[in-house]
Parts: C-alpha cells; sequence; structure tokens
C-alpha cells in the first residue's frame, strides 16, 4: 500500500529542512537546506559533540594571534555550516543550502564576502560550487547580493524569507536559482491578525502566495525553481503538489510517511507548467523592478514587511545563540 509521502515524490523534489543527519538518512530526500536555527538545534545533539569540538581544536591550532574572540568564533562558526553541509552531501544526492548570517541582511557587499567564503570553505574540503546553494534573506541588498554571486561568481544561491510577490517579481529579475517562498509564516501572520484558523487547501493565504508566484514564473518562462517552505500541517505541503521543490521538517515527513493510500488512489496534483499556462495569464506587467518600486511595493504588503523583519530577527537571535555555544565549548576545551 503507498503513502502519501511516496506519491508526492512523483510530482515534486522532496528536500529536508534539517540539519540533523539522522533524518536525513531516514527520509533519503533530493536535497537538504539548513539556516542558523537548525544548526543550533543539531549542535545541541550529543551524537554531533565530536564535529564541533574538532572544527574548534583546528581553528585554535591557527595562528589566530592577531585576531579578537569574536572573529575566531566567526570563523569557528562558518567551519561548522560548512561540516554540517559536508556531511549531509554525503547522505544526498542533490544540493544543500548554506545560509549566510541573517545579520549581514541589509549589507550587499558583506553578503557577498561570507557567500565566497563560504564557498571557498567548501572547495577547500572537495565539495563543488555546484552541490551548493547559498542562501540569502530577501530583502533588496540580498537579492542584488545574489544577482552578483550568481552572475560574476557563478554561485548558485537559494533566496529565503519570501512573504510577498515583489520578492518574487526581484529574484526573477535577478535570475537567481531558486526562491523559497514561506506558507507557514504567512498563515501565522492571518491567524494572529484575522483570527480564522481553518482555510480550505486553496484558500490557506500561505498557499495562494506560493501558488501565485508559481504560476507566474511557469507563465512567463522565469528559469528561477520555487520551493515551498515553512509548512504547519500536511494539508498546506499538498496544497502545493507539483511545486519544483518542497522543504519539509522531518516531523511533517513522517506524517506524509504515515498516511496510507488506497489501491490506485491518487494524490491532487495542484501544480504543473501545463496548467499554470491554461490560467489567466499575469503577464510581466510589472517591469524591472527598481529599488524604490520594490521598497514600496514591500512597504505597502503589511503581513510580508512584518514576517521578513520578524523572520531575520528570529535568524539573528539563533546566530547569537549559536555564537554563546561555541564560545562556552572553547572554555571547555582549554
Amino acid at each position: 500500500m503507498a503513502n502519501v509521502l511516496e506519491q508526492l515524490r512523483q510530482h515534486t523534489t522532496i528536500v529536508a529542512d534539517t540539519g540533523d543527519f539522522e533524518s536525513i538518512e531516514k527520509y533519503k530526500p533530493t536535497d537538504a537546506t539548513t539556516n542558523p536555527s537548525l544548526i543550533l538545534a543539531a549542535a545541541n545533539m550529543k551524537q554531533y559533540d565530536h564535529i564541533i569540538n574538532d572544527i574548534i581544536d583546528k581553528c585554535r591550532a591557527k595562528d589566530t594571534s592577531a585576531l579578537d574572540e569574536q572573529k575566531i568564533i566567526d570563523d569557528i562558526i562558518d567551519h561548522v555550516f560548512v561540516a554540517f553541509g559536508e556531511e549531509i552531501l554525503k547522505i544526498i544526492p542533490g544540493r544543500v543550502s548554506t545560509e549566510v548570517d541573517a545579520r549581514l541582511s541589509f549589507d550587499l557587499e558583506g553578503q557577498i564576502i561570507k557567500a565566497r567564503h563560504l564557498i571557498e570553505l567548501y572547495e577547500q574540503r572537495g565539495v563543488s560550487k555546484d552541490r551548493i546553494l547559498i542562501k540569502l534573506a530577501s530583502t533588496w541588498e540580498g537579492i542584488q547580493a545574489a544577482k552578483e554571486l550568481e552572475e560574476k561568481y557563478g554561485i548558485h544561491c537559494n533566496m529565503t524569507l519570501i512573504f510577498s510577490f515583489a520578492q518574487a517579481l526581484a529574484c526573477a529579475d535577478a535570475q537567481v536559482t531558486l526562491i523559497s517562498p514561506f506558507v507557514g509564516r504567512i498563515y501565522d501572520w492571518f491567524i494572529e491578525k484575522k483570527g480564522k484558523r481553518e482555510y480550505e487547501i486553496e484558500e490557506d493565504p500561505g498557499v495562494v502566495s506560493v501558488t501565485r508566484i508559481y504560476n507566474y514564473y511557469k507563465q512567463n518562462n522565469v528559469k528561477t525553481v520555487v520551493m515551498g517552505a515553512s509548512f504547519r500541517n500536511t494539508k498546506q505541503i499538498l496544497g502545493l503538489a507539483g511545486c519544483d521543490l518542497l522543504t519539509i521538517s522531518p516531523k511533517l515527513l513522517d506524517e506524509l510517511g504515515s498516511q496510507k493510500l488506497s489501491e490506485n488512489e491518487l494524490i491532487h496534483v495542484y501544480l504543473n507548467k501545463e496548467q499554470a499556462e491554461q490560467k489567466n495569464k499575469e503577464k510581466k506587467k510589472y517591469g524591472k523592478l527598481d529599488e524604490k518600486t520594490f521598497r514600496w511595493m514591500l512597504n505597502e504588503d503589511e503581513m510580508a514587511h512584518d514576517k521578513l523583519s520578524d523572520g531575520i530577527r528570529k535568524f539573528a537571535v539563533d546566530a547569537k545563540k549559536l555564537e554563546e555555544l561555541i564560545r562556552a565549548r572553547i572554555q571547555q576545551r582549554k
């Protein structure tokens, strides 16, 4: 008897939203994605102590006499992100996303420098940049950084924290490799502001947002691929069946795997290029967005403006927690 996850795999590339190797081995996704929150969670697991301790010892063995403590910790964290990414790539056949520090979200040049450094660390470990997606927050600066990384350095980018059509338009203009529009956090905002908790599958505000972006991209032959992200339940995931990729937490992967289908039962595929082209076409009427237009469109979208800022703050908080964890480990190993 087939299950829902097996059916979903036939129409969508499944990506594991975790830094836990054991979960990735269990679910066998094509790709995997990480962020500071996921790496922090993995770093707190005892089974990964040896990875972090080994990196601390190697980084401390280098001549760091000219560096202050913060720069040493930054160096260790970069190596931790890359080490986890390398281990994940030993399990999956595809690519892993590694995120640039959210505190650089409004620093165009800083994001470019950090992204190139992460790629350099991967290459030192023998990992090709073709297997890495550099993850950047979809601020104006982040999108422009991705544009330069893609065009000038051939570094593939995954634009995260997308909550608005304006962000998706700017990413299409920048010709980035992949975008990660969020579903669950949009849903959270509408619950808080509107109080409605239950939506029909095609009316969920997060599902509606990603569907609009997907259809627009396919109707206008945008090469950037769409990876739905941030799900609160399996209904939201199934509402985007057929999307290019979906990044799903281990908990929801487990739920999908446990949902059995009767013989010859098929899940409904909501998204595909052919269906998108048959719908009323949302033409490329916007032209190429300049910075002023982008910022105004984002400002006018209260939900997107709120959730982008909130997302950056939350990732920054977890980045600081990871720094404290590393600082404590350094003291333990002196």
